[in-house]
């Protein structure tokens, strides 16, 4: 086969497996925002059902609908994920771009900042934030925004500087051009290739991680549907053989992580082989 028709088919693939993936993600984000509170209420009479026809993942302690609850759950996860994931890739970018281009001092103390970040393990560093402010949804989202872009500052740093040999980029400084004009102009559309793939494959993570600091009693508040929660309170049941609570809502979590990994991946794949 041709090695540009088999690369477009290969191309072709991705953009629709991408699509799919996209559609399923966003489709649970909308169900779970059209589901409302009676979705969730309380049965009694219905309490710890198995799963069934009738509820697709069983009932609990209050005879309330673990099909929507884990959805609810789920939109309100990747919510407080999206908002922490898009407020990390903002500082990642900043700073990355900081220490590209405003000479060695900035570039060491930006450095440091990264090690000293990547030197401590996300959830430990989150969780102390978490708790600094306060808990609930504030102190996760502040959370994540400040302890997932050193990864990402990393890369974005490294592709700057190499941007910044680049010849273009010399003929611009040779005709007067100023820092600004060359950093909008030439290095910021070169990194949003690098930016976006970076943001989807931080956003799994800020999910799970949002989903552990709750589980934990750090995050959300108990009232809220979180998966958190959710699984959190699971475990109370899980001896009296009540599977199901905890079962599905951790499955449909791995499932959505896993979803987002493999479009950030393949998006990845994509870009470098337009590249090449």
């Amino acid at each position: 086969m041709n090695p540009s028709l088999f690369l477009g088919v290969k191309r072709n693939r991705i953009l629709l497996y991408i699509i799919l993936v996209v559609t399923f993600l966003v489709t649970v984000v909308a169900t779970g925002l059209y589901l409302d509170e009676d979705s969730i209420a309380t049965n009694l009479q219905h309490r710890n059902l198995a799963p069934s026809l009738e509820h697709y993942f069983g009932t609990d302690w209050l005879g309330r609908d673990m099909f929507s609850r884990t959805l609810m759950g789920l939109s309100l996860s990747m919510g407080v994920g999206l908002t922490g994931a898009l407020a990390s890739t903002f500082i990642a970018v900043v700073l990355g771009m900081i220490a590209a281009t405003l000479g060695k001092v900035a570039d060491g103390i930006v450095s440091w900042l990264i090690d000293l970040f990547l030197s401590v393990p996300h959830l430990v560093t989150l969780i102390l934030i978490a708790f600094s402010f306060g808990g609930g949804m504030k102190g996760v989202v502040i959370g994540i925004a400040l302890t997932h872009w050193p990864s990402l500052a990393r890369i974005i740093r490294a592709e700057v500087l190499q941007i910044r040999t680049a010849d273009y980029v010399q003929v611009s400084k040779k005709l007067g051009k100023s820092r600004w004009w060359i950093a909008t102009r030439h290095v910021f559309p070169h990194i949003i290739p690098q930016m976006l793939v970076g943001f989807l494959l931080m956003f799994p993570h800020a999910i799970l991680h949002e989903a552990a600091v709750t589980f934990l009693g750090l995050g959300l508040s108990s009232h809220e549907p979180a998966i958190g929660i959710i699984l959190s309170e699971s475990m109370k049941y899980l001896s009296s053989g009540y599977w199901w609570l905890a079962f599905f809502p951790g499955l449909c979590l791995l499932f959505v992580v896993r979803a987002f990994d493999f479009v950030g991946e393949n998006l990845q794949t994509l870009f470098y082989s337009n590249r090449s």
